[in-house]
């Protein structure tokens, strides 16, 4: 498939392309920011200056420049581009890109530019698909994501790839940027006046995002030759939330998330809350993560922490948003002002190290299963004592296999409700497993059933 750009080209040379469009750099010192990876004596623009073949993997918010950077490569190098979307192609569309880009490889001494936009939407088939053209040459492949791609693109593709990470774009750079687009031919061309708290606040607006920038700007310049704050206001609803549900956006932000509640500051985790409200995030899955972060990192210092974010997902269920956002909000103000312990996931943690360890060993055969014909004569069941029936309700009788035997998983901090719990533990496991010297002095005192709790 041809790229867009020569289409957009001509709507350009008629005045109806978008200004983002327009404005799109024909030369790497013309891209704004990136300097990181457009400098002179960078890898990347090593690679552009030698003319050299490349597989890159460009990964960074929207409006970064990942496309921008693309097209000026094949501009430069004189390459002939080519666009899919990963959104609308499939592994049919993928071949046909590459038996054209053979032909003009072979026909013309041409080299193609492949560009895959949003590649972290390929399926795995489809990113295989891309393997042979970019082992043999056949294209340069660049492909642009927003996610993670350590998650998001399969690792024969990402192994033979240079992973270039895009920033995104300063204040200054979304000035330089509009400053730019209201001077320029193939921009607004001196024809519209922007006052500088108009400026300001589209900067805001943009979020470090360069094509809402000149999006933005050119609603605010539609019928008018003054822009000021109010003409901004009106062309735009409100500022787009930074924030991408399928992209590495949403990773950050419900790390953020946790990290911040976990820290117990619940005036940041409401502002991350907001945040992913208001860019449409799944209300059960906030909820879903308030429900494991109230085990996660509080745990036994305030127990009612759980009840209170199952609560606050049955809301989401019941209720839904916008009232819901209510309920999440008084879960996260709870999780994040009570006390904090890992204890519970460090406990499970060791748990199951010492499972995977193949420390599993036999079930005691009195805690075996006894009813069924049959158990009486192999013995199991044989010596249980039934806690209840004992006053202190507790018994020193084994539980677990003999391979962990001594092993504590659970270790209790002193932390809010936990400290309570730490001394119940450590009395009980006084009684369930004695030391010798302790069990010498109970049994001279005739204390052989365990004590009071």
């Amino acid at each position: 498939m041809d790229s867009l750009f020569d289409e957009a080209g001509e709507r350009a040379a008629a005045g109806a392309a978008p200004l983002a469009v327009r404005m799109r750099p024909r030369t790497l010192d013309e891209v704004v920011g990136q300097r990181h990876l457009t400098a002179p004596g960078t890898a990347f623009r090593k690679l552009i200056d030698n003319d050299a073949p490349m597989s890159l993997v460009l990964w960074g918010p929207p409006g970064t420049g990942k496309t921008t950077l693309a097209y000026v490569v094949s501009q430069v190098t004189k390459r002939k581009f080519t666009e899919l979307s990963a959104v609308t192609a499939g592994v049919k569309d993928v071949r046909a890109a590459v038996d054209a880009a053979k032909r003009d490889l072979s026909m013309h001494n041409r080299q193609t530019v492949l560009f895959v936009d949003e590649v972290h939407r390929f399926s795995k088939t489809q990113q295989d698909a891309l393997l042979p053209a970019v082992e043999n040459r056949w294209v340069s492949f660049i492909g642009a994501t927003t996610e993670n791609p350590s998650f998001s693109v399969v690792s024969p593709l990402l192994s033979r790839s240079l992973l270039l990470t895009l920033q995104s774009h300063t204040d200054d750079d979304i000035r330089g940027l509009i400053s730019r687009a209201l001077a320029d031919e193939r921009g607004l061309g001196k024809t519209v006046a922007l006052d500088d708290d108009a400026l300001e606040h589209l900067v805001r607006l943009a979020g470090g995002d360069g094509r809402r920038a000149l999006t933005y700007l050119e609603a605010s310049a539609l019928g008018s030759e003054h822009i000021t704050t109010e003409t901004v206001s009106s062309a735009v609803d409100k500022a787009a939330v930074r924030y991408d549900r399928d992209g590495d956006q949403h990773y950050d932000v419900i790390s953020a998330f946790i990290k911040s509640m976990r820290g117990s500051d619940a005036d940041a985790a409401l502002h991350y809350l907001a945040r992913m409200i208001e860019a449409g995030e799944d209300p059960r899955f906030i909820a879903r993560r308030l429900i494991v972060h109230a085990s996660e990192d509080v745990g036994m210092a305030d127990p009612t922490a759980l009840p209170a974010a199952v609560a606050a997902a049955q809301a989401v269920e019941m209720v839904g948003l916008p009232e819901a956002r209510i309920n999440l909000a008084q879960a996260v103000i709870h999780i994040s002002l009570a006390p904090k312990s890992n204890a519970v996931v460090r406990a499970i943690g060791a748990a199951q190290a010492d499972v995977k360890a193949g420390l599993i060993g036999a079930v005691p055969p009195h805690l075996r299963d006894a009813h069924y014909a049959g158990a009486e004569r192999l013995g199991h069941g044989e010596g249980y004592i039934y806690p209840h029936d004992r006053p202190e309700g507790i018994v020193a009788q084994r539980y677990a296999p003999d391979e962990v035997a001594d092993h504590v998983y659970y270790e209790p901090t002193s932390h809010g409700m936990e400290a309570r719990f730490a001394e119940r533990s450590e009395r009980i496991r006084a009684i369930l497993r004695p030391r010798p010297d302790r069990a010498s002095d109970d049994h001279a005192a005739g204390d052989d059933k365990g004590s009071t709790l």
